[in-house]
């Protein structure tokens, strides 16, 4: 049975867990796109895009677990509802030159997108306090791969 209170909390979490799938979706085109390049491929950089995969796999996990406790489906595939956060699905029309320089800086555009889908949910004021602290997490941990594609992008220059 849904309540007032479960059907805006599997929004918001579906929303996140969608926001996970465009980054993997992102990501895996972006490891598709090093290999195929013009420059050599960069296992540092695979490496890296794999661990983003694998990151978001675990995220997308913990919030589809949040998702089932309220008894809803977790939300399966990407976002197609042309919403702020869809930069991921966006991404594989800007691996134009398939450079890394190229590559990176899509990748930071996908990685804005999580940052702000993850701060619209904790905007939300009816959050209970263990999912703001889950999401928060989450966050963070995004941000700190966020400053290294950044990094990575700028040294790449």
């Amino acid at each position: 049975m849904q309540t007032a209170t479960t059907t805006p909390l599997k929004h918001i979490l579906n929303d996140l867990v969608l926001i996970n799938n465009d980054r993997i979706a992102g990501y895996e085109k972006a490891l598709e796109e090093i290999k195929s390049g013009s420059e050599p491929e960069d296992p540092e950089l695979s490496m890296l895009f794999e661990r983003m995969i694998d990151e978001s796999r675990e995220f997308r996990n913990e919030l589809g677990r949040e998702v089932q406790v309220l008894g809803e489906d977790m939300a399966e595939g990407t976002m197609t509802s042309g919403k702020l956060y869809r930069a991921w699905m966006d991404v594989k029309a800007l691996f134009t030159g398939k450079d890394s320089h190229a590559i990176l800086s899509a990748c930071e555009g996908g990685e804005d997108a999580a940052q702000k889908a993850y701060q619209h949910a904790l905007e939300q004021e009816d959050l209970p306090a263990y999912l703001r602290e889950l999401i928060s997490n989450q966050k963070a941990s995004l941000s700190v791969s966020h400053d290294e594609v950044k990094a990575l992008r700028d040294q790449s220059n």
